[in-house]
């Protein structure tokens, strides 16, 4: 496990369910995780409503839930899953198309926990790649958040060795701040509804830069997604457009997304370099680039997610005298590139979601 994250699941701790109407891909996927032995199978079933029936006998902390099933499909069985066993962490197994995008945005909004894209037809599904390694990460990191041990109520949230403690409130910048940028991962799509709902009364007078960890096809309707939320202009970057305050850049899958200060204009630039904390886009490079074109007058927030990424660029932008902030343990999905970030020591404040969301407000009107 990274630095910060969550301590990982004792052998055979982490019981899963398996929902897909293909007893092939239910096969194949109960094969991958049965390589681990702190993951259990401890059901498979083909459809949303043998799901909740099996749930009512057979509790378990993840099921990974398919979207296109006869009887009952996984968007209509998702609210009685989690009735059902309230706290359960849901992960959806979605198709890399337009569709399977946009149900899958639906599901993250109405509680599921994470997403998958499953792998095409014909993909070695029980190789090496990709695919078992992140499946076997989410369902990990999202049962390790779900089976912790809840604190005393007369005791501060445990937080990793190296982390700074929070802050009562955040102090914004001293200087004029002139771009925000943000990086997120597992539970990012719903924390930055959250943070966005709160700008929708407001006229950014800045950028704001996104990476979320995501595929193509997805990045785009993330970008749509916070549109709706917002009311503010939000696209995918495209290489060389101009950087213009009020508007919301997203990274699209498959690409960095950098900026450039080019005479008197920034720009958005793509990069094709290989993937950063096994991530393309990475949140990373965009800091690093961001604290390049902007200086002391950046803004970088890294929101819940796994692994460490955003941590190294969070450093650099933090050293140029940029403004680093990060969300802290107890309103993440995962706590994962937070505690990394925390744990470089350099970060402003680490706060709950809700006040994140209220330091952006300030921010950026």
């Amino acid at each position: 496990m990274l630095p910060g994250s969550s301590t990982p699941p004792a052998a055979g701790s982490v019981k899963v369910m398996l929902v897909d109407d293909s007893a092939i891909v239910r096969g194949l996927v109960a094969r991958i995780l049965a390589t681990d032995p702190a993951i259990t199978v401890a059901a498979q079933v083909a459809n949303g409503e043998q799901a909740i029936a099996a749930l009512a006998r057979t509790p378990v902390d993840v099921v990974v839930l398919d979207i296109e099933m006869p009887v009952m499909d996984g968007l209509t069985a998702l609210p009685g899953i989690l009735k059902t066993v309230p706290g359960v962490r849901v992960i959806m197994l979605s198709s890399l198309t337009q569709r399977g995008a946009t149900v899958t945005f639906q599901a993250l909004r109405a509680g599921a926990a994470d997403y998958i894209p499953k792998p095409s037809a014909g993909a070695d599904m029980s190789g090496t790649g990709g695919f078992k390694r992140e499946l076997i990460d989410k369902i990990k990191s999202l049962a390790a958040r779900k089976l912790r041990p809840a604190a005393p109520a007369s005791s501060p949230l445990p937080r990793p060795a190296g982390t700074v403690p929070p802050r009562p409130a955040a102090i914004p910048p001293s200087g004029p701040v002139e771009v925000l940028a943000i990086g997120s991962s597992t539970g990012g799509p719903q924390a930055l509804f959250d943070i966005f709902a709160k700008l929708r009364t407001v006229k950014p007078r800045i950028p704001i830069l996104i990476t979320q960890h995501m595929p193509p096809t997805f990045t785009g309707i993330l970008a749509e997604h916070i549109a709706q939320t917002s009311g503010l202009p939000s696209a995918e970057g495209k290489d060389g457009e101009k950087i213009m305050a009020g508007r919301v850049y997203v990274a699209p899958g498959g690409r960095h997304m950098l900026a450039e200060r080019k005479g008197g204009e920034l720009l958005i630039r793509l990069s094709d370099a290989p993937p950063e904390n096994f991530c393309k886009p990475a949140v990373d490079p965009m800091f690093r680039s961001v604290s390049a074109a902007w200086g002391n007058r950046a803004v970088a927030m890294v929101l819940t997610g796994m692994g460490s990424d955003g941590a190294k660029g969070g450093r650099v932008l933090a050293e140029a005298g940029g403004q680093l902030y990060a969300q802290d343990e107890a309103t993440c999905v995962v706590y994962g590139m937070p505690a990394a970030a925390a744990q470089t020591g350099l970060c402003k404040a680490i706060l709950p979601l809700g006040e994140i969301g209220d330091l952006i407000r300030k921010l950026v009107s």
